[in-house]
């Protein structure tokens, strides 16, 4: 089995207007910890992103933070333990999220979050990573995005032989297993490959 052993969570540095979504966040951060699987997150200590990482270091899970230098004071630097990575750019922020990541959870967030996301949709559907992604649909956020995204579909410009994969979870207790499963699967799927590559 693929254990998922690190998440990689994009959200936003700006709590919401629904109470709803950081009460996810922070059961989310919990239960990260819970079963004992790693958070990695943008280290900000407010919005959502302070919420899910507080919560998760809170509950005694373990925290990666990585934040470029310039945004310490205005995302105001995580204050609870956890490792702290700063860098010099927005750039190697995302590419160390990427690599310390087994998989990827867009919480609500503003443009930010939405350019994260669509960052690794667009690897994934570019052959880059085989990671999962799930779009945390938390009272219906992402609806207006997965709308767009089926009129991609409808007006061909998402096609069938260049899928957008992701998966999409309404409850932060269902994140992990639609996680875990997914990499369940991509294991197997790499497995028979293997096996067939080996008998040709």
């Amino acid at each position: 089995m693929a254990r998922i052993r690190n998440v990689c969570v994009y959200c936003g540095s700006s709590p919401g207007t629904d109470p709803v979504f950081v009460q996810e966040a922070r059961r989310f951060g919990a239960l990260l910890a819970y079963h004992g699987v790693r958070l990695v997150y943008g280290g900000g200590g407010i919005g959502l992103m302070g919420e899910v990482a507080s919560a998760s270091a809170m509950a005694g899970g373990a925290v990666t933070g990585i934040i470029p230098d310039f945004l310490r004071v205005r995302e105001r630097e995580f204050a609870h333990e956890a490792e702290i990575i700063v860098v010099e750019d927005m750039h190697e922020r995302k590419r160390l999220m990427f690599e310390h990541a087994d998989a990827f959870v867009a919480l609500p967030g503003g443009v930010g979050t939405l350019e994260e996301l669509v960052e690794q949709l667009t690897w994934a559907q570019l052959g880059q990573h085989r990671k999962p992604i799930l779009l945390a649909n938390i009272a219906g956020f992402w609806d207006p995005f997965l709308t767009l995204m089926e009129h991609m579909r409808a007006t061909g410009f998402i096609r069938s032989h260049y899928p957008v994969d992701f998966l999409t979870a309404d409850r932060a207790e269902d994140i992990l297993p639609a996680l875990q499963a997914a990499a369940d699967d991509m294991q197997h799927l790499e497995t028979a490959d293997a096996d067939l590559v080996n008998r040709m």
